[in-house]
């Protein structure tokens, strides 16, 4: 059964959506990922995920797929990109946790809630929390 991947509020050494985009990763290559997700495969919060690591995508994919824990992955981040302190962390969850929000989103969110049938729920009101009503994990 081909289903979405973990919460994007998951958290790997204080960060969240990285252990999605590694979830995402680790889904694709089983055949298991809900075909929704398989065009936007390293676009999206992924690129911004590893833009702002300073990693480039192809290569977290190989590294993924050797194997490891998200927070060995995370820490081969740190190294071949660029290392995060508690700032920067707090910045990149603050930032992720209010996409769609009154900014250059919003019109995406729109979309995405009508396309869902959630154009009516105004409690959603940025794209990860549509993320947690499209996927089932909120109701």
């Amino acid at each position: 059964m081909k289903t979405p991947p973990i919460s994007a509020y998951q958290e790997t050494l204080g960060m969240i959506y990285f252990a999605r985009m590694l979830d995402k990763i680790r889904r694709h290559a089983a055949g298991s990922l809900r075909d929704d997700f398989c065009d936007n495969l390293g676009s999206g919060f992924d690129s911004r995920c590893t833009g702002f690591l300073r990693v480039k995508y192809d290569e977290l994919v190989a590294k993924v797929l050797a194997g490891g824990s998200d927070e060995e992955i995370l820490q081969w981040c740190f190294q071949v990109g660029r290392a995060l302190d508690e700032g920067d962390i707090f910045i990149w969850n603050l930032y992720l946790k209010k996409v769609g929000w009154n900014d250059g989103v919003s019109e995406i969110l729109v979309r995405r809630k009508k396309e869902s049938g959630l154009d009516g729920r105004d409690e959603i009101q940025t794209m990860l929390e549509y993320f947690e009503y499209d996927e089932g994990r909120k109701s």
